[in-house]
C-alpha cells in the first residue's frame, strides 16, 4: 500500500470512526498497518547508524494501536485515526526518549522527541538538575543552527521557577518547564514525496543531541510499575 492509500483509509475511518466500519474493511487496515511498520523497520535502520542506543525491535513492539480508551474522555469514538511510532532506547516507552512519528492526514502529522509526560515528578526533577548545572550545553545544544531552524522547544512550565533553582539562572525559563519536547508538522505533500524516509531520519539525527542531553539526565530513571 502506497502512502497516498495509508492517507485515504485514515480519513475514511476518521468519517466512519465506528467498530461496523473499522471491522468490513478490515482488510485496508492491515495494508495500510503493514506499510506504516515497514516504513518504522527502514526508519529504524537509518537512525541506528547514529543512534545505536535504539534496539533492534519488530516494528509492532514500536507501534500504537488504533483504539482509543474511551473510559474517561467525553469522546466515545473508539479509533485514533492516525498511525503512531515511538523509536526509544526501550522501544515505545517514554523514558529514554525517543523519536515519535504520527501520520494522521489533513497535515497534522508531526515528528516528535524529548520528554512529552509531565507527570513524572522524578523524571522532571532529574532534568531541571541537568540544565541547572549544565546551563551552557543545554543553551549550545539549542542555540546552533541546524536545530534551532528546525525545531522549537515546547512543555508544559509553571509561572515560576520553583523553590531549589535561583530564579535568576540563565536557564530560568527551562528550569520552569515540566517537560521539554520538540514537536516538527509535517504536510500531507512531504509524506507524499519520494524522499521522505530520508527527511525524516535527517530531521530525528537533528534532534538528536536534545535527546542525548534528556537521557544523560533520566538515567537510573524507572517508570512506575502499571
Amino acid at each position: 500500500m502506497s502512502m497516498e492509500q495509508m492517507l485515504h483509509y485514515l480519513a475514511a475511518l476518521e468519517q466512519n470512526n465506528d467498530r461496523d466500519w473499522f471491522h468490513t474493511h478490515r482488510q485496508e487496515y492491515d495494508q495500510a498497518r503493514t506499510a506504516f511498520e515497514k516504513l518504522v523497520e527502514d526508519l529504524l535502520c537509518e537512525l541506528r547508524r547514529s543512534d545505536p542506543s535504539l534496539p533492534v525491535l519488530p516494528a509492532r513492539e514500536l507501534t500504537f494501536k488504533l483504539m482509543r480508551d474511551t473510559r474517561f474522555s467525553r469522546d466515545k469514538s473508539p479509533y485514533l485515526p492516525a498511525f503512531r511510532a515511538h523509536l526509544g532506547p526501550r522501544g515505545k516507552l517514554p523514558v529514554p526518549v525517543g523519536y515519535y512519528l504520527m501520520v494522521r492526514p489533513g497535515g497534522r502529522s508531526f515528528l516528535g522527541g524529548g520528554l512529552f509526560a509531565d507527570m513524572f515528578r522524578d523524571a522532571t526533577t532529574r532534568v531541571r538538575d541537568a540544565i541547572a548545572a549544565n546551563g551552557e550545553e543545554w543553551a549550545a545544544i539549542l542555540a546552533d543552527p541546524v536545530f534551532a531552524g528546525t525545531f522549537t522547544v515546547g512543555g508544559s512550565a509553571l509561572k515560576r521557577v520553583p523553590q531549589g533553582y535561583d530564579p535568576a539562572h540563565p536557564q530560568a525559563e527551562w528550569l520552569r518547564c515540566k517537560s521539554w519536547y520538540l514537536e516538527l508538522p509535517v504536510p500531507d505533500s512531504r509524506l507524499l514525496e519520494p524522499g521522505f524516509l530520508p527527511w525524516v531520519a535527517e530531521a530525528f539525527q537533528r534532534m538528536q543531541p536534545f535527546n542525548d542531553f534528556l537521557n544523560r539526565a533520566l538515567e537510573g530513571f524507572e517508570l512506575p510499575a502499571r
